[in-house]
């Protein structure tokens, strides 16, 4: 099978205009097919503010009522995404910029209502990887941002990771597929405060003993969720760690695999 990489950049990266172009420039050298995926949710809240509209999180999750939802759109599907289809253009790149409507290509459920109503937040439940291919075959490069939609006319804010993994697990149909999730750190650390202390790899009898030792907590927790899922439903491997683990010199990263 053909290899296919799909990344996955975090807010902080986006943030900062030269690190989102050294990036930007790291990903347009990945050779073979590839999609990206992006979030925008530290940009999403500084517009909402300006506008004030005051941004609700719980536990590190964004509620999205109606207003909310209307600036997720125009910053991830709007300014985000344009930004950054028009840079990887400028680097040779022919990029397309989707939501999950785009093609029908990510049908999601509104998250049912429990503890918490996190308004209109989505559940991926369909991809449809052979729409995608056709983009891919078409030498697109897809650049998915966190919008996807219900199939009955409601778009609905959705976890980057998430849609990262389950675009992933449709796409392995065809490709011998990798997800590289990239952000700040190294990789995932045995101690937070030793940014060189990366495991390097993560099979799921370590997963198990680093969750004992309480070193996959908070945040990473979710994150490593949606990985073993992923390598459970026909993805290859998954990598972790700072954008430098897109070139062939950087070894110093984590690799996630059954």
């Amino acid at each position: 099978m053909e290899k296919l990489s799909i990344v996955k950049i975090g807010g902080n990266i986006i943030e900062d205009e030269s690190s989102l172009l050294a990036f930007l420039k790291l990903f347009s050298n990945l050779e073979g097919k590839k999609i990206l995926v992006h979030g925008g949710g530290k940009r999403a809240t500084h517009i909402a503010s300006k506008l004030g509209i005051a941004s609700k999180m719980i536990n590190g999750r964004r509620i999205t009522d109606a207003e909310t939802l209307e600036v997720i759109t125009m910053v991830y599907g709007g300014l985000v995404n344009k930004n950054v289809v028009a840079k990887l253009q400028a680097l040779n790149t022919n990029a397309i910029g989707l939501t999950g409507a785009d093609i029908n290509s990510i049908q999601s459920d509104k998250r049912p209502v429990k503890e918490i109503d996190f308004g209109f937040v989505g559940d991926v439940k369909k991809v449809a990887h052979e729409s995608i291919d056709k983009l891919i075959q078409a030498d697109f490069t897809p650049v998915f941002c966190a919008i996807t939609h219900d199939g009955m006319g409601q778009l609905l804010n959705t976890n980057a990771d998430t849609i990262t993994s389950q675009v992933a697990v449709g796409m392995s149909k065809l490709y011998d597929t990798s997800i590289y999730y990239c952000f700040e750190l190294n990789g995932v650390l045995e101690d937070i405060n030793d940014k060189n202390s990366v495991v390097k790899h993560i099979d799921s009898e370590k997963y198990q003993e680093l969750l004992k030792q309480g070193i996959i907590a908070d945040g990473m927790l979710p994150k490593l969720e949606n990985c073993f899922d992923a390598l459970q439903n026909g993805v290859n491997t998954i990598n972790m760690g700072n954008t430098s683990m897109l070139t062939q010199e950087n070894d110093n990263f984590t690799t996630i695999t059954l």
